[in-house]
């Protein structure tokens, strides 16, 4: 994708995740366009990868709308990602760690150690987890030398927050995220000891466990006020 395609993309990804774009409401190519200063073909890719993500549906025959998506649907999604990236970590553990990805998620670990050690987190530290977690899970789900795992994962984050590229963030209640994503942390250092000494069945557990980290999102996107309590961070490609 072409820079103005990309800086288009990311602010939009942003404007939805935040709210600024609600449910419901439409975008057209030209008054988008527009707004960005840039040519039509940079908002048409951005819009088919937004589509892609599951952040933007059709409209009739133009435009789009920006996805209206149910807790359930949210919850329901995450449940599969957590079977999934079960599965990898299971057979990642038969396989074996090869030295290079055990060299990486011993810097995710050795980094995210540093983040919590103060015993808070800023929106800034998260923006760090965020990255570090995405590597992690990253590196698993590639060390299972199972392509359809990957595949399956793609299909399924069409669901938005759906995906471990997405953090949701509640803002009020930083003691409580501190807390959540410590843990969080805590089940990463669990899931890599059972994967370098090989115990199959004990990693799959962990990681499946390790979703639900995520499912409390979809009570939150699902209340009246998720866009004063909630920040998303996402990819930033």
């Amino acid at each position: 994708m072409s820079k103005p395609g990309q800086t288009v993309l990311v602010a939009l990804r942003k404007m939805i995740a935040s709210g600024e774009l609600a449910a419901g409401e439409r975008l057209m190519e030209v008054p988008t366009a527009e707004l960005f200063g840039v040519s039509r073909m940079p908002v048409r890719m951005a819009f088919r990868t937004l589509e892609q993500e599951g952040l933007l549906v059709r409209f009739g025959g133009r435009g789009f709308q920006v996805r209206s998506v149910s807790a359930e649907q949210i919850a329901g999604a995450v449940e599969v990602r957590g079977v999934l990236e079960g599965l990898a970590a299971r057979q990642t553990a038969e396989h074996g760690l090869s030295e290079e990805a055990r060299a990486i998620l011993e810097q995710c670990l050795v980094q995210g150690d540093e983040l919590f050690a103060k015993g808070y987190v800023t929106e800034d530290d998260l923006e760090v987890y965020h990255d570090l977690n995405m590597r992690f899970h990253q590196v698993i789900v590639e060390g299972s030398h199972n392509p359809a795992i990957a595949d399956a994962l793609s299909r399924n984050d069409h669901l938005p927050f759906a995906s471990v590229t997405a953090l949701a963030v509640d803002r009020q209640n930083m003691a409580g995220e501190f807390r959540r994503f410590n843990y969080a942390h805590m089940q990463h250092h669990s899931v890599f000891d059972a994967l370098i000494n090989r115990q199959s069945g004990r990693a799959e557990a962990i990681m499946r466990e390790h979703a639900n980290a995520t499912l409390r999102y979809a009570e939150v996107f699902g209340s009246t006020l998720a866009d004063e309590r909630m920040t998303v961070i996402l990819r930033s490609e």
